[in-house]
């Protein structure tokens, strides 16, 4: 049997498959004092950083109040609680900086219909 190295201890295997141009919400673990709680932050995927390996990160980029926020998330960070895929979109770039001089109907993207799981049934 081979020992499990220390990177493939860390890395979580409970997360979607995440895509540049796809919006997402991440749900971050916030401790306040004594208490936790959670906080979703939702945009769209503009980069991924070092896609595989315990060390990998994604880019979410969402306007908030009309002043463009984005937020680096470690991918396999004990602080995020689950992460949401909300809609896919087609994109031709692998990342998608130039999102950040558009603003309004400039920045949409074209959505892709994902077809829905329907569970299959024992006869």
């Amino acid at each position: 049997m081979a020992p499990i190295t220390l990177a493939e201890q860390q890395t979580r295997t409970d997360l979607p498959d995440l895509n540049p141009g796809d919006t997402v919400r991440v749900w971050q673990k916030i401790k306040e004092g004594d208490k936790e709680r959670l906080q979703a932050f939702e945009g769209v995927l503009i980069a991924r950083h070092r896609k595989s390996g315990a060390s990998a990160t994604f880019t979410v980029r969402r306007i908030v109040s009309g002043i463009g926020v984005e937020r680096v998330f470690p991918l396999n960070s004990p602080a995020i609680d689950k992460i949401e895929v909300v809609k896919h979109a087609k994109v031709r770039r692998a990342k998608l900086t130039y999102l950040r001089l558009r603003s309004g109907k400039a920045a949409r993207m074209r959505e892709t219909k994902v077809a829905a799981e329907t569970p299959v049934q024992a006869e």
